[in-house]
């Protein structure tokens, strides 16, 4: 309990980003045809919507690798006082953010875009942090 003391606040920050992909690749996936439809209508009239299962594939992806080495980050920061593999896993959290930023600002979703910039900053924290 000793490491969750010392550093609290980027434990925490860890956990945020766990929660956080774990519950967006799993809506994805045990919603898929809900989650396609909603972006189908979220990207109408963009160049993204022709391809858009393919892409919400690619974007689960992301999520998933990312989710995988943030989890295997907090493994190693408790059991291995090893702060690198969570670094890591928030190095592929700021790519994916970046990603959806790229895709809020297709759509025009300027507020959505606003909305993955707090994501972001407390990303880039969170990396500032463990570095």
């Amino acid at each position: 309990m000793e490491i969750f003391n010392q550093f609290t606040v980027e434990i925490l920050i860890i956990v945020f980003f766990i929660i956080t992909y774990f519950f967006s690749v799993f809506e994805k996936v045990y919603n898929w045809n809900d989650t396609v439809s909603y972006y189908k209508s979220h990207f109408k009239g963009t160049f993204i919507v022709s391809s858009l299962p393919y892409l919400l594939i690619k974007v689960i992806v992301f999520e998933l690798v990312t989710f995988i080495f943030l989890t295997l980050g907090l493994y190693f920061v408790f059991f291995d006082n090893s702060f690198e593999m969570a670094k890591l896993g928030l190095v592929f959290s700021a790519f994916t953010l970046l990603l959806f930023l790229i895709a809020q600002r297709i759509a025009k979703d300027y507020s959505g875009a606003m909305n993955i910039t707090v994501y972001f900053i407390l990303n880039c924290f969170g990396i500032f942090l463990l570095t």
